[in-house]
């Protein structure tokens, strides 16, 4: 018997659920009021849904030096939009980015170097910091086989959170939160969760799809992108583009700010006094969510349904009369979004959209994924009156970063379960930063108010209690 079918029968055997469907359903009928709470409340208690104030700036929550975005500006209580930028340290991403390539180098280690130390280094600095790096980027002993080859998961994210955990047990010194142990840590996960990352894909493309087993090992002198692409591969094979094209989206993805969900979940449980692994993997599983870091991934299954339900891709009255069936939820998943428009924060442009856009177009000129990058962007163009039409306002919506990355990875060759883990790998850096900066400056344990709606009531003993009709 294969390992896969012994473990499928394993779980029908012993799952409570298997064989006990009416049991749980009784349960449950009488469950759905106990979960719900009239929208009224929200309004009448003032509740700030999502952290998010009437206007739709953020609940101030905390102070950081670590990243901005920046996408509106408030003008004697008004709320201007503005063109949007992303400032990492106070840098503009964009001076980063034009500075590193200007040199013909990569980026994303000299960023990670930025969000964790502060300032950007020198050439001694960087060099230091990447013979660290290639250091540690090797897993412990039969980490492989032990963690990320045992309970394969159908979903990578939950794999890189589990073996995140696991690294706990590894570590002679996990739970200290001085400064240097922090930054040891960072720096020991920044250069390990490509690496179980793309290991962890390569075991899934065995266990699930009957693939060949191809477990390859980081190597020195390599940049982070170079490493991964590496060990994704079979062949192990990729070219520089491929490799400073990946660079750049993890430069991208690395930070935004401590406002956003899985920042600001690792704060929350930084702020506890627990350890790194615990709040690191907590943002792993924030991010993985589609409202987050997951709708890169939607992105790309709304964008499948478009292409196969508007016949004419040039035909911009056919996009726009879609994109309203998307936002009255008649297609896609139903759930009345356009993937990739839309942001918190930026509302005349995403700044990461616009500098993956200016790839992705030079990337599709001339292959295959010219006609799908025109339609996307025809999407993004579209997106916006359509949304006006839709929800009688005036407000603007622009792409956001999802909106394009999805194109760039496909055109990588990297398939869609990874584009998220790929988001991943570039944030940790900035998740750490958080953490560090929480743990050092905030000194009190995070814990906002909800309000409690429900009624007292008095203990009935068990024989006397009667059914809810």
């Amino acid at each position: 018997m294969q390992h896969k079918d012994f473990n499928n029968s394993f779980v029908n055997q012993f799952s409570p659920a298997a064989d006990n469907t009416e049991l749980f359903d009784s349960l449950l009928s009488g469950c759905r009021e106990s979960y719900s709470i009239p929208a009224s409340a929200f309004t009448n208690y003032n509740v700030k849904r999502g952290l998010r104030n009437p206007d739709g700036t953020g609940v101030m929550a905390g102070i950081t030096k670590i990243g901005n975005a920046h996408g509106y500006i408030i003008n004697e209580g008004d709320k201007i939009s503005i063109d949007g930028e992303l400032y990492y340290r106070g840098y503009n991403v964009a001076d980063l980015i034009r500075g590193y390539t200007a040199e013909g180098r990569y980026g994303f280690e000299e960023t990670a170097y930025l969000l964790f130390f502060g300032d950007l280094p020198t050439k001694k600095q960087l060099d230091d910091f990447d013979v660290l790096l290639d250091s540690y980027r090797y897993l412990p002993p039969r980490f492989t086989d032990d963690v990320i080859m045992k309970a394969p998961s159908t979903s990578i994210m939950n794999k890189m959170a589990s073996s995140v955990l696991s690294l706990y047990a590894y570590d002679e010194n996990p739970d200290e939160t001085s400064l240097e142990n922090m930054l040891r840590q960072s720096m020991q996960l920044l250069a390990r969760l490509p690496i179980i990352t793309a290991q962890a894909y390569a075991y899934n493309r065995s266990y699930f799809n009957g693939e060949s087993l191809n477990i390859h090992n980081p190597q020195n002198n390599l940049s982070t992108a170079q490493n991964f692409l590496r060990i994704m591969r079979p062949d192990c094979n990729y070219t520089e583009e491929e490799a400073k094209l990946l660079d750049l989206c993890l430069v991208l993805h690395a930070e935004h700010g401590g406002g956003n969900n899985s920042a600001f979940t690792c704060r929350v449980v930084s702020s506890s006094g627990s350890d790194t692994y615990s709040a690191i993997a907590s943002a792993i599983c924030s991010l993985k969510g589609p409202k987050h870091g997951g709708a890169n991934i939607k992105v790309q299954e709304m964008f499948e349904c478009i292409k196969e339900g508007v016949r004419d891709w040039n035909d911009d009255d056919e996009i726009s009369a879609f994109l309203e069936k998307l936002l009255r939820g008649e297609e896609g998943d139903h759930s009345g979004l356009i993937y990739g428009m839309g942001h918190a924060i930026y509302t005349l442009s995403d700044p990461r959209a616009v500098m993956l856009k200016k790839y992705a177009k030079k990337l599709a000129e001339g292959t295959e994924f010219e006609d799908e990058f025109a339609l996307l962007e025809s999407v993004e163009r579209l997106s916006s009156q359509a949304y006006k039409n839709f929800k009688q306002t005036s407000k603007n919506i622009c792409a956001n970063v999802d909106l394009y990355s999805g194109l760039v990875y496909r055109m990588l060759g990297i398939p869609t379960e990874l584009y998220t883990p790929l988001f991943a790998i570039a944030r940790i850096s900035g998740w750490c930063a958080h953490r560090i900066e929480e743990v050092c400056t905030g000194k009190k344990i995070i814990r906002p108010a909800y309000k409690a709606i429900s009624n007292a009531r008095a203990y009935l003993p068990l024989d006397e209690r009667k059914p809810e009709l």
